[in-house]
């Protein structure tokens, strides 16, 4: 997503939010410190072209743990500090927990049923409750074997074809994702359901979501029932097409594990779990479970790519991590398996390693915008219904009191002693999946699939810098053009075994 998605993107969500806005009457408490605005405009022009994070730590700095900016009449508020994220979008979280809604996106689209975006009611509720019990922290270990034996196939392409990382980490992502919510089992690049999801995640990234620019539509909500030959109308054509393709990569997936529920040949997974419980045909729940199911992949994918691929990146600048991590490694696993679950325990500097590469990853920085659903009022400053919230994730792990020298990508920072309240804070689990009832719906199987992986290239893997034809060392340096997940670009390294023994683990070929 390149600059004008940036401007796109908050565009979108302002005029959404500017239709919803509250007609309160004029109020007396000031709003957050911010930017001075302009008239008119407010405050568009203080918006960064690429990486609104950075702008937004740079106004934490200068105004505080909580910042207000004004854009055509609209406020976007930011919240710099884990203290006010956790006072307004946990302990407030029925009236912080709503999205913007988007005409295009939602209705013309057929997007408004998925997590992502919808409106925070009943029907949200619903949602993470099935969530919460096909994927929460107990439930999860019923897929752990899924996950350990994805882990092979995954090293064997990467050793096969290692410039192509970050395509077996998409297909590794979306793999796991299909097999524990669909129960269904993905043999090649090209099979029919891996495919359809691949297609439809980048049309909503590149096309629905960010959409070129901001759509008309949702700004002036009558242009949806202009006839599709009328000059203008094109959009119309566009969401017909992609709300096809948004309803079959819905409906497909889930009307097959239920053909194997029919036979008794479905695997245990996120839906066959859910609608085993139901003893008789329940249309409402069969509607949640599809969509909630459907949200799944979405969820998990784009978060798995980003941290998986900034932890090659810092393996890749930090050779001593790797050595220390594989010493542990070998010494409790050995160089005759891969690391599984039951290890994880006896890990405790691999965990430190997992740990850190979220911290340092920030795989959302900005997280997803909330928006308040009423007039709300904190430390006397007010705070408008309408505004779009964003929790500065960024600026809560870069926070050089709890993590001095915060650039450096440093396991060790985690086994220093400390108090309690300071362990629990500086955990970065805390904050990179979000806050209050709005959190990733991924982030348990997030958790569990990427520290598994992590161990296995730990285990079995070499990183190092890559060279030219001359011999130079390549600097794998890199950019970040998403204007929501913090992806870096593809950069150029060199990843192979460790030895002809880990390669025989890996079930690999030199």
């Amino acid at each position: 997503m390149g600059a004008g998605v940036v401007y796109a993107l908050i565009g979108g969500l302002v005029v959404a939010a500017y239709l919803s806005r509250s007609t309160r009457k004029k109020q007396s408490l000031p709003y957050p410190p911010g930017p001075k605005p302009l008239p008119l405009v407010g405050n568009v022009l203080d918006i960064p072209l690429k990486q609104l994070w950075l702008g937004a730590t740079e106004w934490a700095k200068r105004y505080g743990e909580i910042v207000h900016l004004n854009v055509f009449g609209v406020s976007l508020v930011f919240l710099n500090s884990a203290d006010v994220a956790f006072d307004l979008m946990e302990k407030r979280g029925a009236i912080y927990s709503d999205k913007p809604k988007l005409v295009m996106c939602g209705e013309l689209c057929g997007c408004e049923n998925m997590v992502a975006f919808n409106g925070y009611g009943d029907q949200m509720r619903r949602y993470r409750r099935l969530m919460q019990k096909a994927l929460g922290t107990g439930a999860i270990k019923q897929y752990e074997p899924l996950l350990e034996i994805e882990s092979h196939p995954f090293l064997r392409r990467l050793i096969a074809k290692p410039a192509n990382y970050v395509d077996h980490i998409r297909r590794y992502a979306g793999t796991l994702t299909l097999g524990v919510v669909y129960g269904h089992q993905v043999t090649s690049d090209n099979d029919p359901h891996f495919r359809m999801a691949e297609d439809c995640v980048g049309i909503l990234a590149n096309e629905i979501a960010s959409g070129g620019g901001i759509w008309p539509v949702d700004v002036f909500p009558s242009l949806q029932y202009l006839p599709n030959w009328f000059p203008g109308a094109g959009f119309k054509a566009k969401a017909v097409v992609w709300k096809k393709k948004m309803e079959d990569w819905v409906d497909e997936p889930f009307q097959a594990i239920k053909e194997k529920m029919k036979t008794g040949a479905a695997p245990s997974c996120f839906c066959s779990v859910l609608l085993e419980d139901s003893k008789t045909t329940d249309h409402q729940l069969e509607f949640d479970v599809k969509w909630t199911a459907n949200s799944m992949y979405a969820a998990s994918l784009d978060t798995t790519i980003t941290v998986m691929s900034h932890f090659i990146h810092a393996m890749v600048n930090n050779p001593d991590v790797v050595a220390k991590a594989q010493k542990e490694i070998d010494a409790i696993v050995g160089n005759g398996r891969l690391p599984n679950f039951k290890d994880r325990a006896n890990l405790p500097y691999v965990e430190c390693v997992w740990t850190e590469t979220l911290r340092w990853a920030v795989p959302v920085p900005l997280g997803l915008p909330h928006r308040l659903m009423e007039d709300d009022v904190y430390k006397d400053m007010f705070l408008g219904k309408g505004s779009l919230i964003f929790a500065n994730i960024w600026a809560m792990l870069r926070d050089e009191k709890l993590y001095p020298n915060p650039e450096q990508f440093n396991p060790e920072r985690y086994q220093v002693p400390v108090d309690e309240v300071t362990e629990k804070k500086r955990d970065p689990r805390h904050y990179v999946f979000g806050f209050g009832r709005r959190q990733c719906p991924g982030k348990h199987l997030i958790e569990s699939s990427g520290w598994l992986l992590m161990a296995a290239m730990l285990a079995t893997l070499d990183f190092k810098k890559a060279v030219d034809e001359h011999g130079n060392v390549i600097e794998p340096d890199v950019t970040f053009d998403n204007s929501v997940f913090r992806t870096p670009s593809v950069f150029k390294c060199d990843i192979r075994p460790r030895s002809e023994q880990a390669l025989k683990v890996i079930g690999g070929e030199l």
